[in-house]
C-alpha cells in the first residue's frame, strides 16, 4: 500500500508553487490538517492527501469549466495544477472575494442567485459531465433514512435537544409520496453554508466545492441549501428554479433527516467531525415551519 505523505507545511507549499508564488506572498494553512493554504489574498492551494482526493481535484478542474457559462455565479478559475507528491494532485485556484454564508445572511435577492444556480445545473448535460468521471448516484431511500433519523431523534429529545415527535409528521405515506422526482442532473452535493460566497448585501455571488459533484437527485442540493440558508430561503430557492412542491418537500426531508442524525452523532458517537455548536445551528435551519407544509397538511 502506498504510505501516507507527511502533512505539508509552508516550505512544501513554497517548493510546488516555486516561481507561481507571487512576490512577498504568505503562506498560511487553511484547514486542520493542513491540506488547503491560503497564498496571498487572491489564491488558494489545495494539495490531495490520498489518491480518491487526487481523482476528486482533477474531475473538480474539468467539471468547473463546463459549469462556468451556464451559471450566473462565480466559480474559482485554475491557475496551475501538477503533483505535490507521487500521485497525489494540487491545484492553485483564484480565492473569490467574500464572506461565505455562514458569517452573511442570505437575502432575497441572494435567494433569486440560488434559483438561478439550480436551474443552471438542471441546465448542465449530464453525458458531459459523466465523461468526466463524474459519478452517477441512485436516489436515497427516503424510507431508510426515517428509520434511522427515528432512534437518533428520540436520542436528542432524551437529553433534551430536540422534540422527537416532530419527525413523527414524516408519515410512510408520505414518504411514499416523495420519491425521486424527474431525471437524474448535475447535482452540486455540497450546497453547504461554506461553499456560498455571500455579499455584503446579501447576493450569493459564488459557489465553492465542486468535487463532491454528481448525476443524481436534485433534491440533494435542495437538503444541503436547507442547512445553508434555512427551510423557507431553499424552498422559495427551488420553486424559483422550477422545481414543484414534492420535489422541494422531499430535499426539505432528506435535510431534516440528515440534520437530526449528524446531531446524534456528533453528540453521542465520540469524536464529532464537525463542531456541534455548527450541527445545532443546521438542524434548526432545516426545521424551519415553511408554507408549504401548512398548505400541504390543508
Amino acid at each position: 500500500m502506498p504510505s501516507t505523505p507527511e502533512q505539508p507545511t509552508a516550505e512544501t507549499v513554497r517548493r510546488v508553487l516555486g516561481a507561481r508564488l507571487p512576490d512577498g506572498a504568505s503562506v498560511r494553512p487553511a484547514d486542520e490538517p493542513p491540506f488547503t493554504w491560503w497564498v496571498g489574498d487572491k489564491y488558494v492551494l489545495r494539495l490531495a492527501h490520498d489518491k480518491a482526493a487526487s481523482t476528486r481535484r482533477r474531475r473538480e478542474l474539468r467539471l468547473r469549466e463546463l459549469v462556468r457559462p451556464h451559471v450566473s455565479v462565480a466559480v474559482p478559475t485554475g491557475v496551475a495544477t501538477g503533483e505535490w507528491a507521487p500521485g497525489l494532485a494540487y491545484a492553485l485556484d483564484t480565492r473569490l472575494p467574500g464572506a461565505s454564508a455562514q458569517e452573511r445572511e442570505v437575502t432575497a435577492a441572494g435567494e433569486e442567485d440560488l434559483a438561478g444556480l439550480l436551474a443552471a445545473l438542471r441546465a448542465v448535460p449530464v453525458a458531459r459531465a459523466a465523461q468526466f468521471g463524474v459519478p452517477k448516484v441512485a436516489p436515497r431511500s427516503l424510507e431508510r433514512l426515517r428509520q434511522q433519523a427515528g432512534p437518533a431523534a428520540q436520542k436528542l429529545d432524551d437529553k433534551g435537544e430536540f422534540d422527537a415527535e416532530r419527525l413523527r409528521q414524516l408519515t410512510a405515506q408520505a414518504v411514499a409520496q416523495l420519491g425521486p422526482q424527474g431525471e437524474p442532473v448535475l447535482v452540486h452535493h455540497g450546497l453547504s453554508g461554506e461553499h456560498l460566497i455571500v455579499t455584503p448585501d446579501g447576493h450569493v455571488a459564488g459557489a465553492l466545492g465542486w468535487g463532491d459533484a454528481l448525476i443524481g437527485d436534485p433534491a440533494e442540493d435542495i437538503a444541503c441549501l436547507a442547512a445553508a440558508v434555512g427551510a423557507r430561503a431553499a424552498v422559495r430557492s427551488a420553486t424559483l428554479a422550477g422545481y414543484g412542491p414534492r420535489a422541494c418537500l422531499r430535499g426539505l426531508w432528506l435535510g431534516r433527516c440528515d440534520a437530526v442524525v449528524r446531531l446524534a452523532e456528533g453528540l453521542l458517537g465520540g469524536a464529532p467531525a464537525e463542531p456541534t455548536a455548527l450541527l445545532r445551528v443546521r438542524l434548526e435551519r432545516v426545521w424551519e415551519p415553511i408554507l408549504l407544509e401548512l398548505v400541504s397538511e390543508g
